[in-house]
């Protein structure tokens, strides 16, 4: 099986019988989904974003906003309404775009960034996703098995890792039915589970001494790494809803996915930040004294949930992360039909490597990844957000639009310049980290850590700028 491209439109659309079909490989690579094959509704999104949301590494986020950025537990929930309202507020948007479009997100990304410029934000796409948190997620899942069972945590994380895989393989169907068979099972054990957590918990207990900045600073750091943890969906949106039919409602499709986002981040992480309020080592056993303040039943089936969770939102990962890396162009020696497929199975084994060296250390690990991603998360939608704006201000015909996706001729060297120029300036001026604290944090603490918001001002301006001067204004 091969792509075709449509002489008269410019567009390579994706050949194959595939539908709603659940167990079947999908075909093609990030190709135009053609109209025969669209299939779907707008509610099922909920529940595609909502499931993945509900795991360990949602959880153990608000034990950080307490346990490690020094928040009390109202600073933190405040801190995790916020950033999440945020991060699902792009999700919806960019989601709402798939059915009208048929491609994935990253392939949109080409008419802002270029075909030859999109490689920079979809190769980091490609490692955010398919190897960072693919890693970061089967940590927290072979934890939480090494915990219910037993078993070696090097045979846990091979478990745990090759159910993911495994549903990442087979593709876009397989992956939005186990969200929706997952969903119920998380649901009902999660909130046994929350309302325990939430009836011990000591609300009003101040924030832990010596636990990190806390304040204003530690605020914004935990604004800022919920931002990213929900915005990490972004880069995936369009994946999700490109089988849509292309009248789909649009607020309907981005309402959902921005529910779904919302709703699973802020329950699991007010409750995470709840749990740390009732003690216990929250950082050196993250998973043990979850479970710990819950009745052993309870515990056990809270341990298997997680476990479930993280192959939920690793089959996403995988899936959009080898999606992305087809999005990049680059072609390998494989059938165009399984080249997504088999670069999936590639980054599971990738991630496998890269989390087993991370199992003793998971929550050190855990809070500077989440801030890190941020930090081209933010760039990203500045330039992306910034030409859907000015779009809407001078439109194209929608055939112009699709065409540019797939014209290896179409330039915009704006995005890429103005992305890289927001990530360079605002992690040397802004970013709070151990191993790199920016100019300004360094001076005045207070600032905790808004480098994601510096960097999508800076790329939304620069990119605006940009784009009309000579070179690098696009071509299309």
């Amino acid at each position: 099986m091969t792509e075709t491209k449509d002489p008269a439109a410019g567009i390579v659309v994706r050949e194959g019988d595939y539908g709603d079909r659940i167990a079947a490989v999908e075909p093609g690579g990030a190709g135009f989904i053609p109209l025969d094959q669209r299939h779907g509704r707008p509610r099922a999104l909920f529940w595609t974003w909502t499931s993945p949301n509900l795991e360990f590494a949602t959880v153990f986020l608000g034990v950080l906003a307490v346990a490690a950025f020094g928040l009390t537990f109202w600073q933190a929930a405040a801190a995790i309404v916020v950033g999440t309202a945020l991060g699902s507020v792009t999700h919806g948007v960019l989601s709402a775009r798939g059915p009208r479009y048929g491609v994935p997100e990253m392939v949109l990304g080409r008419v802002p960034f270029g075909y030859r410029g999109n490689l920079l934000p979809s190769t980091l796409n490609s490692v955010a996703g398919g190897v960072g948190w693919f890693a970061v997620n089967s940590v927290s899942g072979s934890l939480a098995l090494n915990t219910l069972t037993g078993l070696p945590k090097p045979l846990c994380l091979a478990i745990v890792v090759a159910l993911q895989a495994g549903v990442a393989f087979f593709g876009h169907n397989l992956v939005h039915a186990y969200e929706r068979y997952a969903f119920p099972v998380l649901a009902v054990v999660f909130a046994v589970a929350s309302a325990i957590i939430l009836a011990k918990a000591d609300f009003g207990a101040p924030a832990p001494a010596g636990a990190g900045p806390g304040g204003i600073g530690g605020f914004l750091v935990v604004v800022g790494a919920t931002f990213g943890y929900a915005a990490g969906w972004n880069p995936y949106a369009a994946d999700y809803t490109r089988y849509l039919p292309p009248d789909t409602d649009r607020k309907a499709t981005g309402l959902s996915a921005a529910l779904g986002v919302f709703t699973g981040c802020v329950v699991l992480e007010v409750v995470g930040a709840a749990s740390a309020t009732l003690g216990g080592k929250a950082l050196a056993d993250p998973t043990g004294a979850f479970t710990g303040h819950l009745p052993s039943v309870v515990a056990n089936l809270t341990l298997l949930v997680i476990a479930i969770g993280a192959v939920g939102a690793n089959a996403i990962n995988i899936y959009s992360g080898s999606m992305s890396f087809v999005a990049t162009g680059i072609r390998l020696p494989l059938p165009v039909g399984l080249q997504r497929a088999l670069v999936a199975v590639a980054f599971g084994a990738v991630g496998l490597v890269v989390a087993y060296f991370g199992l003793d250390d998971a929550g050190h690990d855990y809070e500077a990844f989440l801030l890190v991603i941020a930090y081209w998360i933010g760039p990203w939608l500045g330039v992306v957000l910034t030409d859907m704006a000015l779009r809407r201000r001078t439109p194209v015909p929608d055939e112009r639009m699709e065409a540019m996706t797939f014209d290896t001729g179409h330039r915009s060297w704006a995005g890429p310049a103005a992305m890289a120029l927001g990530v360079v300036l605002s992690v040397w001026l802004f970013s709070n980290q151990e191993k790199y604290v920016g100019v300004v944090p360094d001076r005045w603490p207070s600032f905790g850590d808004i480098t994601f918001a510096v960097g999508f001002v800076i790329a939304a301006a620069a990119y605006t700028a940009l784009r009309r001067a000579p070179g690098f204004r696009p071509n299309g």
